[in-house]
């Protein structure tokens, strides 16, 4: 999913950010970061990495005692970027299922990683209005996925949509039962 002219201005205004200071740490003139923001001129992948990387880069202490809460929790529960899949944050009962360490996983993104199932619903999100926020739970099955690295067996899981100070929304994911 693009990121939307609308968010950039959210997430640089959220940080008192002039436009000006903006386009002069992604090397692009301040007329780009106004036509990005009206929506005129498309964001490309490399600038919306890059814009990701900057905006994000300042946590507040909420957003800080939400990770400090997944990582404490005794349930299998994980944090992702709701537009990325990068992974935020996890439980250590939801790493005690993984092979590799939370290194090989913190900041990439999961999706690779999903079942067949996770990934239809993922697709699915759109048309239920789940980014627009018309919906900020949801409850799947999930089936299998067979990875040796990170495994995911076969179950049901709640998504919630939350968002963080800086403008950007996430999804904790928790099994249940």
């Amino acid at each position: 999913m693009p990121i939307q002219g609308s968010t950039i201005r959210r997430m640089r205004r959220l940080r008192n950010m002039k436009q000006e200071h903006l386009a002069e740490l992604l090397s692009v003139n301040q007329a780009t970061v106004s036509r990005w923001e009206r929506g005129i001129l498309p964001v490309t992948a490399a600038q919306a990495r890059r814009l990701e990387d900057i905006l994000a880069s300042t946590s507040s202490s909420a957003d800080a005692a939400l990770k400090r809460l997944v990582e404490d929790s005794r349930r299998k529960v994980h944090l992702i970027c709701d537009r990325t899949h990068r992974l935020l944050a996890a439980s250590h009962a939801r790493q005690s299922e993984w092979r590799l360490p939370l290194s090989a996983f913190l900041g990439k993104p999961l999706l690779s990683y999903a079942s067949d199932e996770i990934a239809a619903a993922d697709r699915d999100l759109v048309d239920l209005g789940w980014h627009d926020g018309e919906v900020n739970s949801l409850t799947l099955e999930t089936g299998a996925n067979g990875n040796p690295h990170l495994p995911i067996v076969a179950g049901q899981v709640l998504w919630e949509r939350i968002l963080l100070a800086d403008g950007r929304a996430a999804r904790l994911v928790t099994t249940l039962g």
